[in-house]
């Protein structure tokens, strides 16, 4: 491609990212470019999706159904699956629309996402019988998709630390650690046969009768907490599945829900969450205190920004006790992609003085977390290792 080629290609490049009044100096745009610059167009500037009117590139209100599928389906023709997300969820938040997803035939014309489920959460109590149907399969392929993603690393992460938890010297065959055996038993090379006999055998710890570990997720279902809400139901039905770990899934605003009879089918968990509402968090501690059996086997995951609606000195009074009592007690600001949110600071530097660390958590970092708590490390250095945002 010559020069002249390459400055024609950067200026259609701009006058895609401009928008229709950089015509005149970048020219303009045919064929599939075109195409695409009629989707931006009817997302950012005078006319939305099926006659949406805002100004340049921001946004407004209204349209009609058979506009907005036609554009659902140019979306997904002419971007790729990440931009396409990042699209949808302008249009849904930005001009109002998530109305359309109370039709049937919109929610089927949409790119099922995190956030696309987080809007369904919202509007649960309000959405057609006509469309739930629609809605749950929506959700499901969400949940399946995740499931898909985050079941192994974190089955792998949290069943690696507990049973390294737990060494024994007389191993059964299957139950070797032949990695450590080899290196503990270095010294008795034999170069005449090339081998090593392994005098100390050095197993995993065998299975535990009852949960080696308790794990107690308790979720704040504010509506910034949305997506983390997601995550946690999905983290929250694998561990519930695997038996060493005894798992407990509590959701609160101002009232305590306990919804761990619910982690075998994430989408009825996902679909009986109530966003929005105040926030009592030292009320949904309080009760998450009464489900702990086993302190020093325990760990409390407690995933809110902080806004405490509720009494912060009780609150800062049953942290003081659940650390003091050997609860491994970790706070996550948000459990998502989308890393630390607004959330109170002051509030997080007290929690961080009584041994209670506070950070986001991306999803693919929470299975390298679990596995710290179980293993019992300083879970604030893990942190700040990882590049996690902390307060300690």
């Amino acid at each position: 491609m010559n020069e002249a080629s390459n400055d024609a290609e950067r200026l259609r490049r701009w006058r895609l990212v401009l928008g229709s009044e950089a015509e005149t100096a970048c020219g303009s745009l045919v064929g599939a470019q075109a195409e695409m610059d009629q989707a931006l167009t009817a997302l950012y500037e005078a006319d939305g999706p099926g006659g949406l009117k805002s100004g340049q590139r921001r946004g407004g209100r209204g349209g009609s159904a058979p506009g907005v599928a036609r554009w659902l389906g140019d979306i997904r023709k002419y971007f790729p699956s990440s931009v396409v997300q990042v699209m949808q969820h302008d249009a849904l938040q930005r001009l109002d629309m998530r109305d359309l997803l109370l039709q049937p035939e919109m929610l089927a014309a949409v790119q099922p996402d995190v956030h696309l489920v987080a809007n369904l959460m919202a509007l649960s109590g309000v959405i057609p019988a006509g469309t739930k149907a629609t809605a749950r399969l929506v959700v499901r392929k969400v949940v399946d998709e995740l499931m898909q993603r985050l079941d192994e690393p974190l089955r792998s992460a949290v069943s690696g630390a507990l049973d390294r938890s737990q060494r024994n010297r007389r191993p059964r065959h299957a139950e070797i650690d032949w990695h450590r055996t080899l290196r503990a038993n270095l010294r008795h090379w034999q170069p005449e046969y090339r081998t090593v006999v392994p005098q100390t055998l050095l197993g995993y710890g065998r299975k535990a009768r009852k949960p080696q570990r308790e794990v107690v997720l308790c979720i704040d279902q504010s509506g910034s907490m949305a997506n983390s809400v997601v995550y946690a139901s999905i983290f929250g039905a694998v561990m519930a599945s695997l038996p060493a770990v005894a798992t407990r899934l509590v959701l609160f605003d101002t009232a305590v829900v306990d919804m761990s009879e619910q982690l075998e089918d994430p989408v009825e968990l996902l679909f009986g969450v109530q966003l929005g509402g105040g926030t009592d968090i030292n009320g949904a501690v309080g009760y998450c205190q009464s489900l702990i059996r086993e302190p020093r086997n325990s760990i409390l995951v407690l995933i809110s920004d902080l806004y405490e609606g509720g009494v912060e000195d009780n609150l800062l009074r049953r942290a003081a006790e659940l650390v003091e009592s050997g609860v491994q007690f970790i706070t996550l600001l948000a459990l998502s992609d989308e890393g630390a949110p607004a959330y109170d600071r002051g509030l997080a530097t007290k929690l961080a003085a009584l041994g209670v660390p506070s950070f986001a958590c991306t999803p693919d970092a929470f299975p390298g977390l679990m596995a710290a708590a179980i293993r019992r490390d300083d879970v604030a250095v893990w942190a700040a290792a990882q590049s996690l945002v902390t307060s300690r």
